[in-house]
């Protein structure tokens, strides 16, 4: 059984930083790109930050230079730091794990609010 368990999510004011992770289990984490999303209120799902499995990482423009992705093959995790974070950082953040031969795996989410 696939399970993708995120972590780290709370209230921050505008600033501030946060640190989540994705721990998952019952997948080859390694051989999985990762990816961070969130969903705003009212608003659909965006991919926020991902990481390949060599490692290379891209973002999305709205979050370049304030957020950072990495891994960690041996504790099967991903963390996706924070820092800047701004009222429009607000949303579920979403972990996926994409495994080029199974398909695609989403966390439960975990809440991230900023406030001014």
């Amino acid at each position: 059984q696939v399970q993708l368990v995120e972590s780290g999510g709370g209230l921050v004011q505008a600033g501030g930083s946060l640190r989540l992770s994705c721990t998952a289990s019952g997948i080859r984490f390694s051989r999985n790109s990762m990816g961070w999303h969130r969903q705003a209120p009212g608003k659909q799902r965006e991919l926020v930050a991902r990481i390949f499995s060599d490692g290379t990482t891209n973002y999305a423009d709205s979050v370049k230079g304030r957020f950072t992705i990495s891994r960690d093959n041996a504790k099967n995790t991903v963390y996706l730091q924070m820092n800047s974070l701004e009222p429009d950082d607000t949303g579920v953040y979403y972990c996926r794990a994409i495994d080029p031969i199974r398909g695609s795996y989403w966390g439960q989410g975990t809440q991230v609010t900023v406030t001014s």
